[in-house]
């Protein structure tokens, strides 16, 4: 039997008001909360937006990072936040930084792990102890370490909770970072054996659920972000990995659909949804770009679901992007391509120069492309190829930029840029 309970007009108001406030401090305008930003998949609304710079010129600041790591910039109102690794004698400390984006000052520089050094897998050259990128959300910050621990801090830098349960066998480092839907906290712990996809309460850093992979593929490791999406009037979490891309519910965690890609592994970009259509990579050693219908589907929806396929300059780690209904994309030797995202049919497919790693981000009609060693294209969107811009700051950098009003902020080995015009 059930109590059914009728709120006096004053009491509804009130808890309109209050779901209005709690929904407005998800993320403001300008606000660059997660990896790839608002909506998880790189499009910025920002505006003057650098085109130009280079080592010294239309830098604002550049501020040096202690330790190691590539975790990517957040922004949070007036707050940056990234992560890091330092080695600390016989001890590794994994630790949060908070920045301030006009000045650049470190903030608070705070220890949320500390693990002996002895007996850490080793990690890949373009890897870091650090690599996931933190997340911020009303006044939480959540740092992710891979195998070696999650946690929530508050935007003071004190730790909150911290989970350290989530054991298994990480190849290479770590990678994926987490996504947030509602009161959950979702990321891949595709190791070595045994892979799975899990969920945290967000706000004590309990396991809530926790669903295996079941991977047909050889080699398990994978490093992919979910990507949240809204089809069929339902929520699902789009979660690649070794094998297969799949959707998973959020309320226990089990899968809806897959779809099978073969034996690609150590699958690393994140998802992009636009047109009805979800745009995933298949990893190594051959990677392919794979344009699968995502609406109605249940079970394996391999031989059912795919709209188009192409390896042409597939990527093994940059994410995708959509603009408008163009899909773009660079392999990590560097060549650029923009297709037609319905069809896949190539618009432009150009050689940019260099070895990439981050996931390019748009802004103003504009796509920024990022290059290990430190050089920034520019390039127009839109069918005809038109670079607007090479823009170096001689240093490497495998992380993906940050954008708000008038500013790029890039991570390179050693320090956090903010790219645009001097305070006045």
């Amino acid at each position: 039997m059930s109590t059914r309970t009728h709120a006096c007009p004053t009491t509804r108001l009130l808890a309109i008001l209050t779901l209005f406030l709690a929904l407005s401090t998800l993320h403001a305008i300008g606000d660059w909360p997660a990896f790839r930003g608002p909506t998880g998949q790189g499009l910025s609304t920002a505006t003057n937006v650098p085109v130009h710079w280079n080592a010294t010129e239309n830098v604002r600041w550049k501020s040096s990072i202690p330790g190691a790591g590539w975790s990517s910039p957040v922004l949070a109102g007036d707050r940056l936040f990234l992560t890091t690794a330092i080695e600390d004698g016989n001890s590794l400390s994994l630790r949060a930084l908070c920045l301030d984006p006009d000045s650049g000052n470190i903030v608070w520089n705070h220890e949320v792990f500390r693990h002996p050094r002895a007996g850490l897998p080793r990690t890949h050259s373009k890897n870091s102890q650090s690599s996931p990128t933190p997340l911020a959300r009303g006044d939480r910050l959540f740092v992710h370490f891979g195998h070696l621990g999650t946690a929530a801090l508050n935007l003071s830098g004190t730790v909150l909770w911290r989970q350290t349960g989530i054991d298994y066998p990480p190849v290479h480092g770590n990678g994926g970072s987490p996504a947030l839907i509602d009161d959950l906290l979702v990321f891949s712990a595709d190791g070595g054996s045994d892979p799975f996809l899990v969920a945290l309460d967000a706000n004590d850093g309990r396991i809530r659920w926790r669903t295996p992979r079941n991977t047909p593929a050889r080699s398990k490791f994978s490093f992919s972000t979910p990507l949240v999406i809204q089809i069929d009037g339902a929520t699902h979490i789009i979660s690649p990995t070794s094998g297969f891309v799949a959707a998973y519910a959020p309320d226990d965690g089990r899968e809806v659909w897959r779809y099978r890609y073969g034996q690609g592994y150590s699958v690393i970009p994140r998802p992009v949804f636009a047109h009805g259509l979800l745009f995933v990579s298949s990893g190594y050693d051959r990677p392919s770009v794979h344009a699968i219908r995502a609406g109605q589907a249940r079970g394996d929806i391999t031989e059912t679901h795919l709209a188009w396929q192409s390896s042409r300059g597939a990527p093994n780690t940059p994410s995708m992007l959509v603009v408008g209904d163009e899909l773009y994309f660079v392999s990590d030797g560097g060549i650029a391509t923009c297709a037609d995202a319905r069809t896949g049919r190539v618009h432009w497919n150009e050689r940019l120069g260099g070895d990439f790693s981050a996931s390019p981000v748009h802004a103003e009609g504009r796509i920024y492309f990022q290059n290990e060693s430190g050089v920034g294209f520019v390039v127009k969107a839109g069918r005809d190829f038109e670079v607007l811009a090479e823009n170096d700051i001689e240093e490497r950098t495998l992380a993906s930029h940050a954008v708000t009003d008038g500013a790029l902020f890039i991570r390179s080995a050693s320090h956090l840029w903010r790219i645009g015009s001097p305070a006045p």
